[in-house]
Formats: structure tokens, C-alpha cells, sequence
């Protein structure tokens, strides 16, 4: 596995799709925050306006467009900039379409030709996860023409999408969902590649010498890792490899391992029942006690103390976007 998608995974990042809208001229929606999402919209005909940080410029959405929210915060969907001072709340929205849950979110003026189609949804990720790509991307990434962006299949995945949004059809909300999920993935690979290579931390997923480092790490966790054996997969000398990790990723190299592996163990303490000691050795401890002190030092809790936390069942519900 690559190794961003090992870092997807192991934050267990899910797609959820909530409708997609038809809708028409004058309106404007605001969206309030929610935690541990990165919202998204995206649009699949027309245009709008997206106001995310009153101290700054709105961004304009057009069709083919992507926008990934990348922290859930409240923002404000609009038609037109004299349409912005009258948001009306999400929820007032929903109620007064009468929408269910089926079919479109219809919202605006009837018989209006200004049309606006969102697909619109969030990621979520696991409460306890975190990792140092995601908490360093932007308050929002937009991909203009992300269709055409990402390559033919892309622009064809979102077709489908679009077409399977909200429909009644046998199966169409799981595979509108599960096709979501690609999106992120895809959305973060063209970011990298284009204008977050220059950015701490993405700069080392984007630097070849240390990305190959980093995908030896994340192929195996658990091994012997040593400065001299990273620098050597890097194709540098150790002083160079180090200083350079150091500066693209914000921290060490050591530190890198270490904090991947503690994210390993939550997983594994979270989903499974394996033994304490197993899961150490599997992240490359073969002491139970060395293990816990490090675990206790990133998640504030030993081991076994966090696993019985996190396995009692969680009955919160995720609010529409």
C-alpha cells in the first residue's frame, strides 16, 4: 500500500454523502461548523459563491469545480453577492424544502433558469486519529475543472456520481458513497503534486529523496529503523537526509516513526483483540512497558486504559453538512 493510503486508512477516513441540490435563483445557505469532517461540494452544474473566512475573498465555484473544506468550519453557499447577508440556516433549508432524505435538495425561486447542482458531503475521520498531512493542508483546497484535473476516469467517476446522487434507484446512496471516498484521495494526490509541494510537511510527500523514506516507513512500521538505513533509502548522506526531513516535515525523522507507529497502535487497540504486547512488537516494541510509556505520552492514557475507553460504543450522530 502507498503510503497515503496507508495514512488515509489508518485514520479511517469514510465517505458521506448528503444530496445533491437543485438550486435556484436568489439564494443563499449557511452551513454551520462540525468537527473531525473535511466537508465537500462539488459542483456538478452551474456556479456559486463560497464565503469560508469573513476576512477573506469568497471562493467562486464553478461547474466541474471541486472545494474540500478541509476542517469542517461554517461557511456560507451563495448565488450572487447581494444574496449573502440573507443566508437562511442549513436546517431551515431542509425543513421548508420538505426533503427526506430522497431525490434533490430543491431550494429557490420555481421557474428560475439560474441553476446551481451541488454534490454535497463530507470525510470523516476517526476522533482520535491525526497525522501531520492533514493537519497542515489549508483551510480549503479548490481544484478548478477537477474532472479534467484528475484524468478522464476522474471526470467519468463524478458523472456517476452526480447521476447517482440522491436517486431512488436499488443501490444508488452506497454507490454514490463508496465512489466519494475516491474523491479525497485523488484531491489530496493533486494538490501534492501541484500547489502544496512547496508547503511544510507536503513538501516531503512531494521531495522524491524523502518520499521514498517515508514509504519505507509506512511498508514497515515495526522495523529497526536507523538514521543510516533511512539516508540510504533517501540516496543521501545521513547529515543531508536528516536535515532536509527535518526542514520539509516539520520534525525528525525518529519523531516521524514514532508518532506513526503510536497512530498504528490506537488503530489496533480500537479494532481488535489482540494482546498489548503483540500489537508493541507489531509496531517495533519488544518490551510491553517501553511501548507504554510512549503510547501514554502521545494518547495521555496507557494502553490498556485507552482501549477500554475507546471500545465503549459511541451512540453521537453526525449532523448534515
Amino acid at each position: 500500500m502507498d503510503f497515503l493510503s496507508d495514512i488515509l486508512s489508518c485514520l479511517q477516513m469514510s465517505g458521506t454523502l448528503y444530496f445533491r441540490t437543485s438550486f435556484t435563483s436568489p439564494w443563499s445557505i449557511r452551513v454551520p461548523s462540525f468537527e473531525n469532517v473535511a466537508r465537500f461540494h462539488f459542483a456538478h452544474k452551474g456556479r456559486c459563491l463560497v464565503r469560508i473566512e469573513p476576512d477573506q475573498a469568497p471562493v467562486f465555484l464553478e461547474q466541474g469545480d471541486l472545494l474540500i473544506i478541509t476542517r469542517g468550519a461554517a461557511h456560507t453557499l451563495y448565488c450572487d453577492p447581494i444574496t449573502e447577508n440573507q443566508a437562511v440556516k442549513l436546517d431551515r433549508v431542509v425543513e421548508e424544502s420538505g426533503f427526506t432524505g430522497t431525490g434533490a435538495l430543491v431550494y429557490g425561486e420555481l421557474g428560475s433558469d439560474h441553476e446551481t447542482q451541488l454534490i454535497c458531503g463530507h470525510f470523516a475521520f476517526s476522533k482520535e486519529a491525526n497525522h501531520l498531512l492533514i493537519d497542515t493542508l489549508p483551510s480549503y483546497i479548490h481544484i478548478q475543472n477537477y474532472g479534467e484535473a484528475s484524468g478522464a476516469w476522474m471526470e467519468n467517476t463524478l458523472k456517476v456520481i452526480g447521476n447517482e446522487a440522491g436517486r431512488e434507484q436499488l443501490g444508488s446512496d452506497l454507490i454514490a458513497q463508496k465512489m466519494s471516498e475516491i474523491i479525497f484521495a485523488q484531491a489530496l494526490r493533486t494538490y501534492l503534486e501541484g500547489k502544496g509541494s512547496d508547503q511544510p510537511v507536503l513538501a516531503g510527500f512531494a521531495d522524491p529523496n524523502i518520499a521514498r523514506a517515508l514509504a519505507a516507513i509506512h511498508k514497515n512500521p515495526g522495523y529497526l529503523w536507523t538514521l543510516e538505513g533511512l539516508a540510504k533509502m533517501a540516496g543521501m548522506s545521513r547529515t543531508a537526509f536528516t536535515n532536509k526531513f527535518s526542514q520539509c516535515m516539520t520534525t525528525t525523522p525518529m519523531g516521524y516513526i514514532t508518532h506513526w507507529r503510536m497512530q498504528i497502535a490506537r488503530r489496533q487497540l480500537a479494532n481488535s483483540n489482540e494482546p498489548i504486547i503483540a500489537i508493541a512488537e507489531n509496531v517495533g516494541y519488544h518490551s510491553e512497558a517501553a511501548f507504554s510509556r510512549v503510547f501514554k505520552k502521545h494518547h495521555k492514557e496507557a494502553p490498556a486504559t485507552y482501549r477500554r475507553l475507546i471500545q465503549i460504543p459511541d451512540n453521537t450522530t453526525h449532523n448534515r453538512v
